[in-house]
């Protein structure tokens, strides 16, 4: 499969076809919580299913710091291949992974040491911290595998492939669906099991692309002269990647604050959120991809100096998230509860479930607008941009959830999300009309006939 280049024809079309298999994919990823949950809520109850979603937010927390940054890894190479520039490409892709690999090491080790204590900040309910605790030190161990499938789909991306990663993960969803049914149902291995088939899944996933591209993508294997350390190239890298990783990390200590005081409130309303959760995460899949779509279309005709086709893609992006947040905010609203009920039959959990998702139905489409936003924005190459709007989210989760869940209870957790997204959303919204108009200043430099 040839690679694809963003930079010539109809944006529209282009943004689309690249995003269908980042969208499947998203799916499949959300399959593999949506199989764990379902199977750990039918078949060990709705306590185990509490005691997997006590660390949910923490779990956002660290993945989302691994995945954020490998997404930040590909940005440089999607801008260079845009360009043109292979010699750039192989050098940005060598520290990509050397600096993925010390990355895996050092977070694996610092997380599976302080799985207890941050489970005891998250002031995880007794009677489900066992199970909390299991299931939480087990995807701490998988983080290499988290770390090597997201690099190494995203540096495919970056030159235009979003098929193959797709292929790989369609592979690894049918495996975990099988392992989960025989480490629980079978094996009896409770909620370490589900932790454990989601892991070997992962890993899965990343070998096939590891192998795909020794064998069929030599622009992005490194011949022995490009393996070379370069400190100055390294903190480039850094300085894309670590903002866009920071961006989901601070974002999720608000949520880790809502986590905590939603904990506060009992099993039920643990296991409520738990689930829609899960709902709302399969919701949010064309954001995430249509928007990373966006973001690589944006990156490649930044380095081929197509300035206007910036400008299309952003708007496009931004048409694409309000339409679609305001068409399934709606099935939300009203089928949010019986979306629910495929991961569990209790009335009380389902009530709970149903309720937020009703609140997070109604804002959607504002969510639409931070994303492609703020994809735009790290698209263009100025990912420390993007993490003030993660710095609001933060401190918009993390004041309802501090000040209105004591007086209000439930009430005010099921709007923390809403008060973060339209606060973030003022705030990155015109940062982003502001980067497209400056991303085309260059013409006037730019030689005539170019």
């Amino acid at each position: 499969m040839r690679m694809k280049n963003l930079t010539e024809g109809d944006p529209l079309g282009l943004i689309v076809r690249f995003s269908i298999p980042l969208l499947l994919g998203n799916l499949l990823q959300q399959a593999y919580n949506i199989v764990d949950y379902t199977v750990i809520g039918r078949f060990l109850g709705s306590g185990a299913l509490a005691g997997v979603g006590a660390s949910t937010s923490v779990q956002f927390l660290v993945l989302g710091f691994c995945i954020g940054l490998c997404a930040g890894f590909g940005i440089p190479v999607a801008q260079v291949f845009g360009a043109g520039d292979h010699r750039a490409l192989r050098k940005n892709v060598f520290h990509a992974m050397a600096l993925s690999l010390a990355l895996a090491a050092v977070m694996t080790a610092v997380c599976a040491c302080c799985t207890h204590g941050i489970l005891r900040m998250l002031s995880t309910p007794r009677e489900i911290y066992e199970d909390a605790y299991r299931y939480l030190l087990v995807v701490f161990l998988g983080i290499p595998f988290t770390i090597l499938y997201n690099l190494l789909a995203s540096l495919l991306r970056a030159v235009g492939d979003s098929r193959t990663p797709f292929v790989f993960l369609a592979a690894a969803a049918l495996l975990n669906v099988i392992l989960d049914l025989m480490a629980i149902a079978g094996w009896k291995l409770g909620v370490t099991g589900a932790a454990l088939a989601t892991v070997g899944s992962q890993a899965v996933s990343g070998l096939l692309c590891a192998a795909h591209i020794m064998r069929r993508r030599p622009e992005l294997w490194i011949p022995r002269r490009a393996a070379r350390f370069e400190r100055q190239t390294a903190r480039k890298m850094l300085a894309m990647a670590v903002p866009m990783g920071l961006q989901s990390s601070i974002t999720a200590i608000g949520s880790m604050v809502m986590q905590t005081a939603n904990n506060s409130l009992g099993a039920v309303y643990v296991s409520g959120y738990t689930v829609a959760m899960r709902v709302k995460q399969a919701a949010m899949c064309p954001f995430d991809a249509f928007a990373v779509g966006v973001s690589t279309f944006c990156g490649q005709n930044l380095g081929a100096r197509q300035y206007g086709r910036i400008r299309a893609g952003h708007r496009l992006g931004l048409a694409m998230g309000v339409g679609y947040g305001l068409v399934c905010g709606a099935a939300l609203v009203f089928l949010g509860r019986t979306f629910s009920s495929l991961f569990l039959s209790d009335p009380a959990v389902l009530d709970a479930a149903g309720r937020y998702l009703f609140f997070t139905g109604i804002s959607l489409w504002v969510l639409g607008l931070l994303f492609f936003s703020r994809m735009t924005i790290q698209g263009l190459g100025h990912s420390g941009l993007a993490v003030f709007s993660g710095v609001i989210e933060m401190l918009a989760r993390a004041g309802v959830s501090l000040l209105l869940v004591p007086a209000f209870g439930y009430a005010a957790i099921c709007v923390a999300d809403q008060c973060a997204w339209l606060g973030a959303a003022l705030y990155v919204v015109p940062m982003a009309f502001r980067c497209v108009r400056r991303a085309a200043r260059p013409r006037l430099t730019v030689p005539a006939g170019r």
